[in-house]
């Protein structure tokens, strides 16, 4: 076979020149990631449920790509502070954010000003779990569902009572006022700085019920501490089968479940996105690893790029309806 050595027309020249550059590039900074350690940002406090999903994937993550992953606690405004830390990290696949719906779909909607916008400021790199936020009862009151709690409300407290939410302006807030207006009953949400701190406060019959996900509450519902009494979600959770949906209890469009996610910077080069994705994967197909989530509440599944996107474009979507229809004007 004979190869023409005949050179090529300009347009060309430059078109594949362009290609390999950026391809160059893309591996160089892959190669750089490869040799320095990773910060894994989290938005919540040390001990609460998103930092332990973030230390579990993290320890594994540091095996596949055999350099440390670091995880750092960003915690405060609901995520506020670790988004606003990833839009100002380089884009060199040294900093990623683990994160739920919140800090994505959610604070973008409710705060005027959240410092970030994830459309144009992040990159998804892949999608892990769904979980759902539950209502939990503390053990001060002897309520066993949601119908009991509420009498207790109104026969205990007047009718009056606060529940507790890991952040203002969140979809646990959004849920107080739609049990207040089912039931009638005046339930106001008492805002906390992560779940862990508001936990505690239950565990201590400070406040008597919070709303959270599966991930905060499991193990002192497991324990008798709290009671979860209802979930979101269309089906019930397969870690807690006698507990009913919201949507069984006659609230609507509280169906879609919220997301677990890893995202890097804007203009993260592509190789490097690919190679944190199929790190993931590997993470995840670990059977320690899909035991140690789901016992912590969390339905596994690996989404690769695109596909967990798609999911992150629709779920803010469901909430943007449900956030505009409530009233409710950015902080």
């Amino acid at each position: 076979m004979v190869f023409s050595m005949q050179r090529a027309p300009d347009p060309v020249r430059r078109a594949l020149g362009v290609g390999l550059f950026l391809a160059t590039m893309g591996l160089t900074g892959l190669a750089q990631a490869q040799g320095t350690p990773i910060r894994l940002l989290v938005g919540f406090p040390a001990g609460a449920g998103t930092d332990a999903i973030a230390r579990t994937l993290g320890e594994k993550l540091k095996d596949v790509l055999g350099v440390p992953v670091v995880v750092e606690n960003r915690a405060g405004a609901g995520g506020q502070i670790a988004a606003q830390a990833l839009k100002a990290a380089p884009a060199d696949g040294h900093t990623l954010f683990l994160s739920h719906d919140h800090s994505i779909s959610i604070l973008p909607q409710v705060v005027k000003n959240p410092g970030f916008n994830p459309a144009t400021d992040f990159v998804p790199v892949a999608g892990f779990a769904t979980f759902a936020n539950v209502l939990a009862v503390s053990g001060g009151t002897p309520a066993k569902s949601i119908d009991e709690y509420v009498k207790w409300v109104r026969t205990q407290r007047g009718g009056k009572e606060t529940i507790g939410i890991p952040a203002p302006a969140s979809i646990p807030e959004f849920l107080v006022k739609m049990i207040s207006d089912k039931y009638k009953i005046d339930v106001q949400p008492a805002p906390y700085r992560g779940s862990a701190p508001m936990t505690a406060d239950m565990l201590g019959n400070q406040i008597t019920a919070g709303i959270a996900s599966v991930p905060d509450f499991i193990e002192n519902h497991k324990a008798g501490k709290v009671r979860i009494v209802a979930s979101i979600g269309a089906r019930r959770q397969a870690v807690l089968p006698n507990v009913p949906t919201f949507t069984e209890l006659g609230f609507s469009n509280l169906e879609d479940l919220p997301y677990y996610g890893i995202f890097a910077p804007v203009g993260t080069p592509q190789p490097i996105i690919d190679k944190y994705g199929e790190a993931l994967q590997k993470v995840l197909a670990m059977p320690d690893v899909k035991q140690k989530l789901t016992t912590m509440g969390l339905t596994v599944a690996y989404e690769p790029q695109g596909q967990f996107a798609g999911r992150v474009r629709s779920y803010t979507q469901t909430w943007e309806r449900i956030i505009q229809s409530s009233g409710f004007k950015p902080l």
